[in-house]
């Protein structure tokens, strides 16, 4: 089932770290600033070495805004409200009158991302329902059945996928009627990417649900439309939490039984870890700019708030503050030193750099030409610093962990740039044992583990062999999405060949087929992974799923290109909604009229118009306001560029006057295009020139 991984690989990454040391007696080895004077008996190196260039466009974010991300939204100030829409919510799941309509909530529940607000409510839920097999009416219902088993196995449950025979014809087929049954459809099609190896049923499940949603015409019900095209985008068991949230939030309010408490709970939970994004970002923006490296190494790829979005996508929960900075800081680190090894050192350089990580020793410093010099130090610096702060804290020490994870990435890309210097194409196999570490994935899995791994045996040999296959499958999934979106542009660089070329070089193939075959690998490894949901292992299912959300963030980055290298400006509004965009906040429905209601005679006989309520949601309506906020700069200002759309101008200035009150943006709106529109009509009264 696993990967196979060699024993002395293992051994290497994973020390046994029998000589532990006390908080009182461990030192980092040396905390150095990044303007530490180095040897002058540093080897001299050619200037004239020829250096190739990524070509990487500069950071699209600017400094100030990313300090100026600030949020009103502060769990002291909210927390009575909070507790109330808790209970509130409690009480639904426990009041949920049927398997199905506790099914339904917690979904609800997961999709608004509030899920961890009630772990022990939906384990109990969810238990008592794993032992009801009797329903005739979930037997017969696909949406319950799909549903139901989902949710089961991404819970760690051992449910049988066999439950879907009896949705199949007598040819073995699932029955053609069944495609009139769109929620049915889609909530299979769902279930169909929670399948483990050789689980054909689900295959053909997917291949037939995809087909049919991907026919469905207008005239359904909208919202189930979105819903629809949402999933063939993205299936749900590949998205991240945070993003989905925010998207199904505005679902959500338009639904049918929609709970206020709930949407409420969920709005005020986004915006709470939004707040904490927020810190989180500002802290590590402040230590990447202090570093420098950004603008020593201008060759590599200067990409903070990319990185913090990795970080964040993989430990969303708010309470992992540590943990979230520290995965920023390796994955921009990652990215500096990929591009080191990829396009900008030479063979000999590499050789040297690889040296010194694997000593680890400020001695080898020497040895490096200078603007390998300030990436060795800040390295050393971070991984000591975050090191010292776990044992401070915990009395652990994991800095033969990370140290020995970044040996092992060090390795794996001298051995790719080696491969390019020789021109050599390997085996795709033989690349993926190497480009899995390469990709990343390693460092940051690695860190995930050691500064949330409290309770973790990491010297059992158990722990070992689980912890090496948990490694490697996400690191696949990461280097297949990477190379699906990248690998064209990379070859241009001056790269080695990645996992298409690869296929291509070993089966003599074209490159469209090459791609299917990748796509069919990126599936296969996702179904592995899917299996340690339900596995027993040392390591907790939080665990397993930290390393899904690494195939989660690496599908989202590269799905529509290079989102990491080259972000584009729909990736940009993406990055914004999560770190800078709360959700509108739920508003009390002001009252106007007065308070003193007359009495009327309850005798008097009354006729109703029997109308139906309302099509809108309050909060919708509410939320139409944000619409501007896209023709806003990084700054919040409206954007120049505006005043030469005079229609446009002329058009937002009449919008501004249906404003609400408290509705600012409306106001500036007004005071903006009023003073562009006078200037406009003073230019046009203006006498032309003789």
């Amino acid at each position: 089932m696993a990967l196979q991984m060699t024993v002395p690989f293992l051994s290497s990454f994973l020390p046994n770290p029998r000589h532990r040391l006390t908080a009182h007696g461990f030192k980092p080895q040396i905390r150095v600033s990044k303007h530490i004077s180095c040897s002058t008996t540093t080897p001299t190196y050619s200037t004239t070495v020829p250096r190739r260039s990524g070509n990487y466009k500069p950071s699209i974010w600017d400094y100030d805004f990313v300090q100026s991300l600030a949020s009103d939204y502060k769990v002291e100030t909210h927390a009575p409200r909070v507790e109330k829409l808790k209970e509130d919510v409690k009480y639904l799941l426990k009041d949920a009158d049927s398997s199905l309509a506790q099914i339904e909530l917690i979904d609800n529940l997961h999709r608004l991302g509030v899920s961890g607000l009630f772990e022990n409510e939906i384990k109990q839920l969810l238990y008592t329902i794993s032992s009801d097999n009797t329903s005739i009416e979930m037997k017969e219902d696909l949406h319950a059945v799909s549903t139901r088993f989902r949710l089961l196995r991404q819970h760690g449950y051992k449910v049988s996928a066999d439950v879907f025979n009896d949705f199949k014809d007598e040819k073995g087929g699932f029955k053609a009627s069944l495609s009139s049954d769109i929620k049915g459809m889609l909530s299979l099609y769902e279930a169909s990417h929670l399948a483990f190896p050789g689980e054909t049923i689900l295959d053909e499940a997917r291949v037939f649900t995809s087909t049919h949603l991907m026919d469905i015409k207008e005239n359904i019900n909208p919202i189930l439309h979105k819903k629809v095209e949402h999933a063939l985008d993205i299936p749900l068991h590949w998205r991240m939490e945070k993003f989905e949230s925010r998207w199904y939030v505005d679902i959500y309010m338009r639904e049918e039984g929609m709970n206020s408490s709930l949407l409420e709970l969920a709005k005020l939970h986004f915006n709470f870890v939004q707040a904490t994004f927020q810190r989180n970002l500002r802290s590590v923006s402040r230590w990447w700019k202090d570093l420098g490296l950004g603008v020593q190494l201008s060759f590599a790829r200067d990409r903070l708030v990319e990185s913090f979005f990795w970080a964040a996508a993989i430990t969303p929960e708010p309470q992992f503050g540590r943990c979230r900075e520290a995965v920023a800081k390796v994955v921009e680190l990652t990215a500096v030193i990929d591009d080191m090894y990829d396009v900008y050192g030479t063979v000999d350089e590499l050789e040297l750099f690889t040296d010194a990580v694997d000593r680890w020793d400020l001695k080898a410093v020497d040895q490096l030409p200078e603007y390998m010099k300030s990436c060795f130090l800040a390295l050393y610096n971070s991984i000591n610093e975050i090191a010292y702060e776990v044992l401070k804290e915990e009395r652990r020490n994991v800095i033969p962990y990370l140290r020995n994870a970044w040996t092992e990435m060090c390795k794996a890309y001298l051995v790719e740039a080696k491969w390019y210097n020789n021109g050599y194409t390997p085996t795709l196999e033989e690349f993926l044992q190497t480009s899995w570490m390469s990709v990343g994935s390693l460092g940051v899995q690695t860190y995930v583990y050691c500064l949330l791994g409290q309770n973790l045996a990491l010297e059992s040999n158990d722990f070992i062999e689980k912890m090496s296959n948990i490694l490697e499958l996400p690191g696949r999934i990461f280097r297949f999405a990477d190379d699906l979106a990248t690998s064209t542009e990379e070859l241009k660089r001056g790269d080695v060949p990645k996992s298409i070329q690869c296929y291509m070089h070993e089966a003599g193939v074209t490159e469209d087929v090459a791609r299917d075959h990748i796509m069919v690998q990126f599936r296969e490894t996702w179904k592995k992974l899917n299996e340690y949901l339900v596995e027993c292992s040392p390591l907790p299912q939080e665990f397993v799923n930290y390393a899904m959300n690494v195939g989660r963030s690496s599908y989202f980055t590269y799905k529509q290109g290079d989102g990491f290298g080259d972000p584009d400006s729909e990736q940009k509004k993406s990055y914004m909604s999560l770190f800078a965009e709360p959700l509108q906040k739920c508003v009390s429905k002001h009252i106007l009229c007065s308070t003193t209601t007359p009495t009327y005679s309850i005798t008097v006989p009354r006729r109703s118009g029997n109308h139906k309520p309302s099509i809108w949601d309050y909060d919708f309506v509410q939320s139409l306001v944000n619409v501007f906020n896209d023709f806003k700069d990084e700054k919040g200002g409206f954007k120049t560029s505006l005043s030469l759309d005079i229609k446009g101008m002329l058009t937002l200035y009449e919008a501004s006057h249906l404003a609400f009150q408290g509705e600012t943006i409306l106001d500036e709106a007004r005071a903006f295009t009023s003073t562009h529109l006078m200037d406009i009509r003073e230019n046009m009264h203006r006498p032309s020139p003789s």
